[in-house]
């Protein structure tokens, strides 16, 4: 017999490290204090977010400059607390999607990757690196960017998350020679679990250098079913906008579309709205995290939040009566503590649609509540992780 469902499509939007304070374990990871979107509050002034404080914003984090709790919320509200051992963006968004991380990936920031490992990726691709050192993206560019256009040699480097980068120019190596780079070591970084290879082409002149839209992420694939897998097993569409083809793999998709910044990535969200009559958009939205986050730019961060901000009433208008959107993020990234890396945070929780308006839903244990609520939604099997709050966004209030 076919599962009753309450909903027919969801639509999740995750705000890339976009954090609401600090984890309960955040001393853990060395993030004690951290709060993304506080800081950049105070950094900045106060926040003039319109469309988000009406949507209840300031009523789940509850100090946020300038954004006090609202009377009434027009969406539910709550925080995410992250299960998995880990703060990167991978596990985030397996997360959010119903998989839970309990063994976390390798990281390198003190040692450089393994002699072994390079030989290995080197002997294959005929290269030759130079870096491989825990860096911030931009500023090892600069660094070694002179090197790399006269030698030719890629530039190689880590940080706190468990990532392998390789920056290339595109007058180097092309954007695709630079892909079937970066395929090799995701070969050998396997046995390494070692998360994500990430390609970083740049274009410019010396002192000028920008790191271009055709960053792609190599991730290891998810090692059990996400809300993508049963919602494609049992026949529906499962669109991913942005990273989240490469942050899954490709798994449980049936489509996906690279984006080139957020606002694309919000107009692609608006576009696949009005066509799927069915199924799962699941859109990362990058520009918090690369642009401003890693940089520690929080006037940047702010005029981010601003254009998610603005768009957020078209996203409304898109809804049909039987949708959930939900609003999440992966993980923090403080630009006020004096780190490039990633947050242990709390993660805003803001869901539309139903009779969500004005539902306080509390600091939840896991990103996974998200997964378990969608599919209870959509009919699904449940996911391996989560407590669902469908039931909490579906009762009428006299």
């Amino acid at each position: 017999m076919e599962k009753r469902t309450t909903i027919d499509r969801a639509i999740v939007i995750v705000m890339d490290s976009c954090g609401a304070g600090e984890a309960p374990d955040a001393a853990e990871y060395g993030d004690a204090g951290s709060d993304t979107l506080g800081h950049t509050a105070e950094a900045v002034g106060g926040f003039d977010l319109p469309n988000f404080a009406a949507a209840g914003l300031g009523n789940l984090h509850g100090s946020l400059a300038g954004m006090p709790p609202v009377e009434r919320p027009g969406m539910a509200f709550g925080r995410l607390a992250e299960a998995s051992a880990a703060k990167d963006s991978t596990t985030g968004h397996w997360e959010l999607a119903g998989l839970v991380t309990t063994r976390p990936f390798a990281t390198f920031t003190d040692t450089g990757f393994p002699a072994e490992l390079i030989a290995a990726v080197e002997h294959e691709a005929k290269v030759t690196f130079i870096g491989n050192r825990a860096a911030s993206g931009t500023v090892i560019i600069e660094e070694l960017g002179a090197e790399h256009l006269r030698t030719g040699r890629p530039i190689l480097y880590t940080s706190a998350d468990s990532v392998f980068q390789i920056a290339t120019h595109t007058d180097v190596l092309s954007v695709p020679e630079l892909y079937d780079l970066c395929e090799i070591a995701r070969r050998h970084c396997n046995e390494y679990r070692i998360g994500r290879i990430i390609a970083r082409p740049f274009e410019g002149g010396l002192g000028s250098f920008k790191r271009t839209y055709d960053r792609k992420d190599f991730a290891m694939p998810p090692p059990g079913p996400t809300l993508l897998d049963l919602a494609r097993d049992a026949g529906l569409e499962v669109h991913g906008i942005g990273k989240i083809e490469d942050l899954f793999a490709g798994h449980g998709l049936t489509s996906a579309q690279h984006t080139e910044g957020d606002a694309d990535g919000l107009a692609r969200t608006v576009a696949a709205m009005d066509r799927m009559e069915r199924g799962v958009i699941m859109t990362n939205l990058v520009d918090l995290d690369m642009v401003y986050g890693h940089r520690e730019n929080p006037a940047g961060y702010y005029e981010g939040l601003r254009l998610i901000d603005s768009r957020l009433p078209g996203l409304i208008a898109a809804l049909r009566p039987r949708d959930l959107l939900v609003f999440a993020a992966d993980h923090g990234n403080d630009p006020t503590d004096g780190s490039t890396d990633h947050t242990r945070e709390y993660v805003p929780l803001l869901v539309a649609g139903l009779h969500a308006a004005g539902v306080g839903l509390g600091d939840r244990e896991t990103y996974a509540d998200v997964a378990a609520t969608l599919s209870e939604g959509l009919g699904l099997e449940p996911p391996a992780a989560g407590t669902s709050f469908l039931a909490d966004i579906t009762r009428t209030t006299s």
